[in-house]
């Protein structure tokens, strides 16, 4: 029996993943979660098999709980589920350890096979992300990141140093980084592109 936690953050999807699964008779739905922090208080708990996660969720994204997960070293294998076909997503994924990725438009049966060849102890990448992510790479830092995470949400350079306990001097520092390395015009633009390229 494969043993699996669900997060999404979309009630109705969730719903209809789990009442698709439980059609299965080798898996078995444990918990299910509308956000990152539930679902990772979920899989302490029942320590399932596979976490079957969304990426873009409330309190903490699919690929922090993916990290989150191997960080505390727990067994279960994460697999990200998601509508978001972009690379950079794919990259962060795989360095957060994951071991699957596949989209929400993919049938049912590719998205079960995909939950048993990863209890097996295997690998799924999405063909088309594979070819997508090929070759290219990450160029922001990781502090570059948070910056722009913020400028998104609507941050003055002020605010933003004072969230991240940084100087303003040093804000403006790593947004004129990130602006530069994304071949953008503002800090709007960078967020934009970011966003669009999966970075964020």
């Amino acid at each position: 029996m494969i043993r699996v936690v669900l997060a999404e953050d979309q009630t109705m999807v969730l719903s209809a993943f789990a009442s698709l699964l439980d059609l299965e008779e080798d898996v078995e739905v444990v918990a299910t979660a509308t956000d990152g922090k539930q679902a990772l208080e979920a899989v302490r708990e029942h320590r399932p098999d596979v976490l079957l996660t969304d990426i873009e969720m409330p309190e903490m994204s699919g690929l922090d709980l993916a990290k989150a997960v191997a960080d505390e070293g727990l067994p279960t294998r994460v697999l990200i589920v998601t509508t978001f076909a972009r690379s950079g997503y794919l990259r962060r994924a795989l360095d957060a350890g994951v071991a699957g990725y596949v989209l929400k438009d993919a049938p049912v049966t590719e998205l079960v096979d995909a939950l048993r060849r990863i209890h097996a102890g295997g690998r799924v990448i999405s063909p088309e992300l594979a070819v997508a992510a090929w070759g290219e790479t990450d160029p922001l830092t990781d502090r570059e990141r948070d910056v722009l995470r913020l400028v998104g949400e609507g941050l003055l350079n002020r605010e933003i140093s004072e969230r991240l306990h940084l100087a303003e001097g040093t804000v403006r520092n790593y947004l004129s980084s990130a602006i530069l390395k994304l071949n953008a015009r503002n800090r709007t633009e960078a967020y934009a592109i970011a966003r669009q390229r999966g970075l964020l």
